[in-house]
């Protein structure tokens, strides 16, 4: 018998009904058996808060709910609990209700970037729609600790009807991300409608679930579950897995079931002190992952969100790591680094650099050992003239492109567009310009 088994059976026989397997088993009776007190805790895992521990904690959760499934529970190494990377994420820590300077209630200025309930639109062609409001457990991580399990922001039909209003009324959105609280806390059949709402749109081209139950829940992955998604392709599916402990023989037999229905899968990691800052940690993460047929999407530094300044690395650290995956594992297996700005600044790669230097006929790299190489440039490339109107392109036509209009710095690089600078409202130079004009 294996770790996992052991410690499983071990909190099993402290819960009550849970040493029935097929009990065990059910993702619905793991829900209704989550554990939501320090009390509850204590018990199934057998290990006792020190008396001012508590205080601190009891503190803590009364700004900040607790609610852990018991077979996220059984994960944890209850010998040193308190170092334990699961017990991290999923048990309150004093350290939660220390704001600091920088930290915000909607860091990524969800709800000003949402023009109906439940949608977020911040990007030209994709939209998050928030379709549930509750998780099978409150990670400690979770940038959304504002309203996760607030039961008054709970979506009501009308709010559901209303966002796919706003889908079916803009055209230009051709990828939906369903995410949450997580989209598998509803039931098969609530899915079901969503995704089949959204098949009826024909401009939607992708639709993408975000989920952490294959990680903390895996019993939710069932047959049947499965079998709906393959009535919608394509779903991509995106997982959270931060640890190498949390791929366990169950959560692996999900990904499996998933992979199996055709489903493409992909992983989101958040950098976490005390949990995966660590180089090895994640080589070993994103190798197993890759092993299950999930590829690593993206590595997310932390959020400034309230509550989380003792879970935040520097961005270095972020970057160090990256530079420890690149050409040491391989290259699919890498995530993409990001920051997923402030004010709803959208996520910005952080990479290493591996540009050196830039003459007008070559580029000089280096590469993952240090090894530095020159590429030379072409001499005759001729360049395509480009308008815009990708209508009137051959090219673009054959390829089935539409045209649309590039913001940002894209727009700047359109050698059609008079546009040659971005400035920021607030730039005191350009004020004043202004203000000589209008004297004038």
């Amino acid at each position: 018998m294996g770790i996992h088994e052991t410690r499983l059976e071990a909190v099993a026989a402290r819960i009550e009904g849970a040493d029935d397997p097929a009990r065990w088993r059910d993702w619905r009776w793991q829900l209704r058996n989550s554990l939501t007190t320090l009390d509850a805790v204590e018990e199934a895992l057998g290990i006792e808060f020190d008396a001012a521990e508590r205080v601190l904690l009891e503190e803590t959760l009364q700004q900040f709910p607790l609610s852990v499934t018991p077979y996220y529970l059984s994960l944890i190494d209850t010998g040193d609990f308190r170092n334990d990377p699961v017990f991290r994420q999923a048990l309150p820590s004093d350290e939660e209700i220390v704001v600091e300077e920088h930290d915000m209630v909607d860091p990524l200025a969800e709800d000003q970037d949402s023009p109906v309930p439940l949608i977020t639109h911040r990007y030209p062609d994709r939209v998050l729609f928030r379709v549930s409001n509750t998780c099978s457990m409150y990670c400690r991580h979770c940038t959304r600790k504002r309203t996760v399990g607030d039961r008054d922001c709970v979506p009501t039909t009308e709010e559901l009807a209303d966002a796919l209003d706003y889908i079916r009324a803009t055209p230009g959105v051709r990828d939906v991300l369903l995410s949450g609280g997580d989209p598998l806390m509803l039931s098969d059949d609530r899915l079901d409608e969503i995704l089949s709402a959204l098949d009826a749109i024909e401009h939607v081209e992708v639709v993408r679930i975000g989920t952490r139950m294959p990680a903390v829940l895996p019993y939710r992955i069932t047959d049947e579950f499965c079998e709906m998604l393959r009535r919608h392709r394509p779903v991509w599916l995106n997982t959270h897995f931060n640890h190498p402990k949390e791929l366990t023989p169950d959560a692996e037999e999900a990904l499996a079931r998933l992979a199996d229905a055709g489903v493409p899968l992909g992983n989101q990691t958040v950098l976490l002190a005390g949990v995966n800052d660590c180089s090895r940690i994640m080589l070993r993460l994103v190798q197993r992952l890759v092993a299950n047929r999930v590829r690593p999407y993206y590595l997310y530094q932390c959020d400034l969100s309230e509550g989380l300044s003792h879970f935040r690395t520097p961005v270095g650290k972020g970057i160090e790591i990256v530079e420890s995956l690149i050409g040491h594992t391989s290259g699919f297996a890498v995530p993409t680094y990001v920051v997923d700005a402030p004010h709803g600044g959208g996520k910005i790669p952080v990479m290493p650099n591996y540009i050196v230097s830039w003459a007008s006929d070559r580029v000089v790299l280096r590469n993952y050992e240090g090894v530095i190489c020159t590429y030379r440039e072409p001499d005759r490339y001729k360049r395509a003239a480009c308008n815009e109107e990708c209508d009137d392109c051959e090219r673009s036509v054959a390829a089935g492109c539409r045209g649309h209009e590039s913001s940002g710095v894209a727009g700047l690089m359109r050698e059609c567009d008079p546009v040659e600078a971005l400035v920021p409202s607030t730039n005191e130079r350009h004020q004043r310009r202004e203000g000589v004009s209008a004297d004038e």
